[in-house]
């Protein structure tokens, strides 16, 4: 097996409705662009927050799978996950680069896990993104409303000229959603695209709120992606729904490739299964759904398709 082979990590004998939807389908299984695993003492912190949401805003948010690393990663395997990100980020300077490490530990003992580096502007980023590189980042987790900073920042240039020229996809949160920031929406991201028009970007949640703009920027620049993340979920319905105008561009750009699976486990407040219905609930066809459950991200990742 080659190390972009779409590792064997699936039960023997599937059941559940995930993989129902897998049968029927006629894929090997799902590839998610979008999941979190991180160090322990980072993650209770980003549970802490989630806990606290719903005393401040009125919107509960119950962490679903709650659940100790090793369960957390047999529970994507139940699911019918082949492969998998550890989406993680610093909140400031001085954490990306022992994230990094952690990180690069995770996927080497973890099969199916797309090794993944993170960063953050400061002096020595240009420096420890090629050493990710180096040692196989196979995508980079960029969270522009809890980094709080611009993507355009100059100390980012070297970064970006690097993972750009290595082709590596970052799946960066930059819509407003669910909270704004000052770095948030489409014109920072904008703006560094029309610098670094190479880059490929994955958006994350699907650029929630701001849908449309989003999708202008994937008509725009072939390497811009959009992920489906708590996106048309009943969750994110209520206070983001996605406009139905969009559904005929959301369809084309499924089909081209450019939309992925991404589900935000285990820091949902709802099954995983959810994800997969409200995506087939949206109408846009088997086809679509074949290529954004799996053909998309592993072409994308260069991992066997098995279809």
């Amino acid at each position: 097996m080659s190390a972009h082979d779409v590792p064997d990590t699936t039960p023997d004998t599937p059941e559940g409705p995930t993989h129902d939807l897998i049968r029927r389908l006629g894929i090997p299984g799902l590839v998610d662009v979008h999941t979190h695993f991180m160090p322990q003492n980072v993650l209770d912190k980003v549970w802490a927050y989630f806990d606290a949401v719903g005393p401040l805003t009125g919107m509960e948010w119950p962490i679903t799978y709650r659940e100790e690393e090793d369960r957390r990663v047999a529970l994507l395997r139940e699911f019918g996950v082949l492969a998998f990100t550890s989406m993680l980020y610093p909140h400031k300077a001085g954490m990306a680069r022992w994230l990094n490490a952690w990180a690069a530990d995770f996927a080497a003992r973890t099969p199916g896990c797309l090794h993944t580096a993170t960063l953050h502007p400061e002096q020595d980023t240009g420096t420890y993104v090629r050493q990710a590189l180096d040692s196989g980042a196979r995508v980079f987790k960029v969270h522009l409303q809890v980094g709080g900073f611009d993507p355009n920042d100059g100390l980012l240039d070297d970064a970006w000229g690097l993972i750009a020229e290595a082709g590596v996809p970052v799946v960066i949160h930059c819509g407003s959603g669910p909270a704004p920031g000052k770095f948030t929406g489409p014109g920072p991201v904008g703006q560094l695209l029309s610098r670094r028009p190479r880059l490929r970007l994955i958006v994350a949640h699907m650029g929630m709120p701001e849908y449309a703009d989003f999708l202008d920027l994937a008509g725009r620049y072939e390497g811009v992606h959009l992920d489906t993340t708590m996106a048309f979920t009943d969750f994110s319905e209520r206070f983001a729904p996605f406009p139905t105008a969009e559904l005929p561009r959301l369809r084309a750009l499924g089909l081209d490739g450019r939309i992925l699976l991404g589900s935000d486990f285990p820091n949902i407040p709802y099954p995983y299964i959810h994800q997969l219905d409200a995506l087939e609930r949206l109408g846009l066809g088997e086809e679509w759904l074949r290529h954004v459950l799996h053909h998309n991200a592993a072409e994308l990742f260069g991992l066997t398709r098995l279809s």
